[in-house]
């Protein structure tokens, strides 16, 4: 399949690549998951990772996030091989795995406490991020109820802020609204707006209005294979919407 690729407009001049990705490939025995992935996230960046579901989505961000090993490529974050030196990588991301695992007899206080004792982070460091990703997140109306009689949207909640904690420079997120309502993915898109002011975000979808309303750019994979990397202005052609972009790459269907 033909790549589109459109590196204009991207403004990564200067900047530092903060996710990469360099020719990451998954096989299965002979089954290519991923085949020869390439892409970079820079500083300050949103990026939405769309393909139809099995295209390999998930399975890339595993890579990126070292809780999979590439058959072969790297996977960087913040210029730390994940495979090699993950420790130091995984001090710079958060991650939010699609139905994130919570433990649904902690509250949002005991899982966030419990997360930072686990990073080693002092008493008074707790403190203030705890502040900081209950106010983020809006959670203070649900801080002290069990977690499994949270709505699906405060539990997404409870697991943003989980990623956030530690106060990474990278976020990947997987599917983050994936079964909530529209108040409730107004209220994550709300969230993930403000985060973008300052974090690398590479936002894995396949809501397309998610792509309009928080990324700036588009990296799309196809069966396991890169088919689009560019601007979100330039995926569509001859006036065709997003739905007919991505059924022209994914599909073969003409706009």
């Amino acid at each position: 399949m033909t790549t589109e690729q459109s590196t204009s407009g991207n403004g990564s001049a200067g900047r530092r690549p903060m996710i990469e990705a360099e020719h990451l490939s998954k096989y299965y025995g002979f089954f290519a998951a991923v085949r020869d992935v390439s892409f970079k996230v820079y500083e300050g960046e949103v990026v939405a990772f769309l393909g139809p579901n099995g295209a390999g989505k998930s399975t890339t961000m595993k890579m990126l996030t070292g809780y999979l090993n590439p058959t072969s490529g790297v996977a960087r974050i913040a210029g730390h091989n994940m495979a090699t030196d993950r420790i130091a990588g995984s001090r710079h991301l958060g991650y939010l795995p699609e139905n994130g695992p919570l433990y649904p007899d902690m509250t949002p206080m005991s899982l966030l406490e419990f997360f930072a004792e686990a990073r080693g982070m002092s008493r008074e460091r707790t403190r203030e991020r705890i502040e900081a990703v209950v106010d983020l997140c809006d959670l203070g109306s649900v801080l002290h109820k069990p977690i499994s009689k949270l709505s699906k949207g405060f539990r997404q909640r409870v697991g943003m802020a989980q990623a956030l904690l530690h106060e990474p420079d990278v976020l990947i997120l997987d599917e983050p609204t994936a079964g909530l309502d529209p108040n409730q993915i107004r209220e994550v898109r709300r969230t993930m707006r403000r985060l973008g002011e300052e974090k690398t975000i590479l936002l894995s979808t396949h809501i397309l209005q998610e792509v309009q309303a928080m990324a700036s750019r588009v990296i799309l994979i196809h069966e396991g294979e890169l088919v689009y990397d560019g601007p979100v202005a330039e995926l569509s052609k001859n006036g065709e919407d997003l739905d007919a972009a991505f059924a022209r790459l994914t599909v073969g269907q003409p706009a």
